[in-house]
């Protein structure tokens, strides 16, 4: 890629270093949206004696005994890290490809110059059809960083909640927006859940429409990947499928909720499993125990006892519900 660049004009070896030559690219900075002027004060470069110009970038810089290197027309050295993501995606993804993801803070000068090395590499074809930058993950307004010491991991999280809960706290904000992580957002994403999934157990006697009815979540995701309005349509077949009496709508109802959260990676599990998940110290047989021991108490009219039943299973994060086809328990 580097001796195609060369060979165009859009790169010189100086020094024993590679540049691509910035004012030799038209239209160099139309992704970030800014002028050439503008983007060189604001560019993470070096400003060299061997460079043309101040904006042009390194494809190549050689390397010293301990560094890695590789040797080449140049010289022993290594590529720059521009370079290295355009040579990867032409060997894996091909010279043009549809969807280029990262954060915001790589607009520029990352992509910028990933599109200038690519498109100048491959006679003018199209690097990227679409490009979809990120907002930053937060913790109380600041960039979630190894560095500052104020991440979390998946795997820590997961001892705190179900996945299903962390994957619908991040699908809350739009993808282009920062997003305020907090184990509170992840609580109320776990109440959101809990509701859709009793709409789906008090449903439990409705066959599911079978028909194609993605639809409705597939639209919104079409328009720019909007995630929270999907979620807001899943709430709304929630409560179709919760009020309406027509049989049909809420076969419709009931399809169209398990079909479209599917598409997000949502309520996968049955919903008494959904319930029954880490309920506190206690295993199933436990519960069931506790709660036969209740009902017997119940029966006995010894209320006192059935109380203190109740509340030992709150205490382990269980909830009850009695209902007229008998009780039936999930966690909170």
């Amino acid at each position: 890629m580097i001796q195609a660049l060369i060979g165009s004009g859009h790169a010189y070896e100086a020094n024993g270093h590679v540049l691509f030559a910035v004012a030799m690219m038209a239209g160099y900075g139309a992704l970030s949206g800014h002028s050439r002027d503008e983007l060189i004060a604001g560019a993470r470069v070096e400003v060299a004696p061997y460079k043309k110009d101040p904006a042009d970038f390194v494809l190549w810089k050689p390397s010293d005994p301990v560094q890695p290197g590789w040797d080449s027309p140049w010289g022993r050295g290594r590529p720059g890290w521009h370079l290295e993501c355009s040579a990867m995606s032409e060997k894996h993804l091909g010279e043009t490809f549809d969807i280029h993801g990262g954060g915001q803070d790589l607009i520029f000068p990352h992509h910028e110059n990933e599109i200038a090395q690519s498109v100048c590499a491959h006679d003018g074809a199209p690097f990227v059809k679409y490009w979809m930058h990120n907002g930053y993950l937060t913790v109380g307004g600041e960039k979630m960083s190894k560095s500052l010491g104020n991440f979390h991991t998946v795997h820590d999280l997961l001892d705190e909640t179900p996945g299903e809960a962390i994957r619908l706290a991040l699908l809350s904000a739009n993808y282009r927006q920062p997003l305020d992580f907090s184990m509170r957002a992840l609580e109320e994403a776990k109440v959101a859940l809990d509701k859709l999934y009793t709409a789906l157990r008090n449903a439990k006697d409705v066959k599911a429409s079978e028909d194609e009815n993605t639809f409705v979540i597939r639209d919104a995701l079409e328009d720019d990947l909007n995630t929270r309005k999907a979620i807001a349509i899943l709430h709304g077949l929630a409560t179709t499928l919760n009020r309406e009496t027509d049989e049909t709508e809420r076969q419709w109802a009931k399809g169209a909720l398990i079909g479209g959260a599917k598409l997000l990676g949502l309520l996968q599990q049955d919903p008494e499993d959904w319930f029954k998940q880490a309920a506190g110290d206690l295993d199933d047989v436990a519960i069931g125990d506790l709660i036969q021991r209740r009902v017997e108490a119940r029966a006995a009219k010894e209320f006192i006892e059935a109380d203190r039943l109740r509340d030992e299973l709150a205490a382990n994060g269980i909830v009850l519900e009695d209902g007229p086809g008998g009780t039936i328990w999930k966690r909170v």
